[in-house]
């Protein structure tokens, strides 16, 4: 039996600055773009939050929501070096580390035997030392399955700790809602409740070709959970398989030299980032996103084993040409897709057998 603890730092980023000036820890407090230049809300606090206030949201709209917000621009760098000084507190108790994001990771202590082995203390332990050598808080969840982990640490948050026992799990499973479940989305949450389908019990009274037909590979994956099963453990090596940039712009662009402009500078960043990465040799496809003053998207991509500004703007002049329809554009991105490292390797020492 598998023991996963999957740990979420609270309100991270908003944490941070908060721990860093307290003045900050009693108003409304969001990290994220100004309103002026169509910023988008990284993380709140449970003061903001109160509101309304959610990630990934406008600040405009965050703002008409809690007009005393306060919004400060993240400082991604140190918010990354904090991370890694989290990471190192998880090494003292397992190598099975697997990093989700900054502020959020699974660890397999299966085979730690401090606490008598009990996942739970580990994790009682971890919380603490993150308080006490970092000055900020955690949640916890501890279950014999990763996405039960994951569902777990979410359900005592802010700073507490829920464990779902072995035992415990068939019924947990049995009422558990569908829409808790990582990787079911407001399109899935759709598909799903148009056949009235709301939690995993639901899912015995419907046959598995119907899922799977509805959701494609998911609907495999989703059954198994339904079922308590989970083929998925700690990736200690996680691939990188795409790096971009995207910006959303304070005007809309009408003029093609003005938005080719912004894309060039964008390219700068791109090449930037790939190289911090070392990721050149892995490039297999170049990419180009545009948004419109509609809010409508649109994706251009290619096969190219190198980032190419002349190719990179030929997907653009496609996109300006034959998808624009004379709107503005308020957003454009532009990335690389990687080729699998470990596959990489294989194919070359293949190579060198033959």
């Amino acid at each position: 039996m598998y023991k996963y603890i999957h740990i979420d730092m609270d309100c991270f980023f908003a944490a941070v600055e908060m721990r860093d000036n307290p003045k900050l820890a009693t108003i409304p407090l969001a990290i994220g773009g100004q309103a002026d230049r169509r910023g988008v809300i990284c993380t709140a606090n449970y003061e903001a939050r109160k509101f309304g206030v959610r990630s990934a949201m406008s600040t405009a709209k965050a703002l008409q929501l809690c007009p005393k917000l306060t919004v400060l621009p993240p400082r991604h760098s140190y918010y990354k070096e904090i991370s890694s000084k989290i990471n190192e507190i998880y090494k003292r108790y397992t190598s099975l580390i697997e990093p989700v994001s900054l502020d959020e990771a699974y660890l397999d202590v299966t085979d730690n035997t401090e606490f008598n082995g009990s996942a739970t203390y580990i994790a009682q332990d971890i919380r603490r030392a993150i308080q006490k050598e970092i000055g900020l808080t955690a949640s916890a969840g501890v279950a014999p399955l990763m996405f039960l982990a994951k569902i777990a640490s979410d359900i005592n948050k802010p700073n507490g700790i829920f464990t779902l026992a072995p035992t415990d799990v068939p019924a947990f499973i049995e009422q558990l809602e569908l829409k808790k479940i990582p990787g079911v989305g407001k399109v899935t949450q759709k598909k799903l409740a148009d056949l009235k389908l709301y939690t995993c019990a639901d899912l015995k009274n419907v046959g598995k070709d119907k899922i799977i037909t509805l959701l494609g590979k998911f609907g495999h994956t989703l059954l198994n959970y339904a079922e308590g099963k989970e083929a998925r453990r700690v990736n200690t090596n996680r691939i990188t398989k795409s790096i971009s940039v995207e910006t959303t712009f304070n005007i809309n662009f009408h003029q093609i030299d003005q938005a080719k402009q912004k894309l060039d500078e964008q390219l700068v960043e791109l090449e930037k980032r790939i190289s911090e990465n070392k990721k050149q040799q892995y490039i297999q496809k170049i990419q180009v996103k545009v948004k419109f003053d509609d809010f409508k998207q649109t994706t251009l991509e290619v096969s190219q084993i190198s980032l190419s500004k002349s190719k990179i703007h030929e997907l653009f002049d496609f996109i300006w040409v034959h998808r624009r329809e004379q709107r503005g554009i308020r957003m454009i991105g532009v990335g690389v897709a990687l080729k699998d490292e470990n596959n990489l390797a294989k194919e070359q020492l293949s190579l060198f057998l033959d």
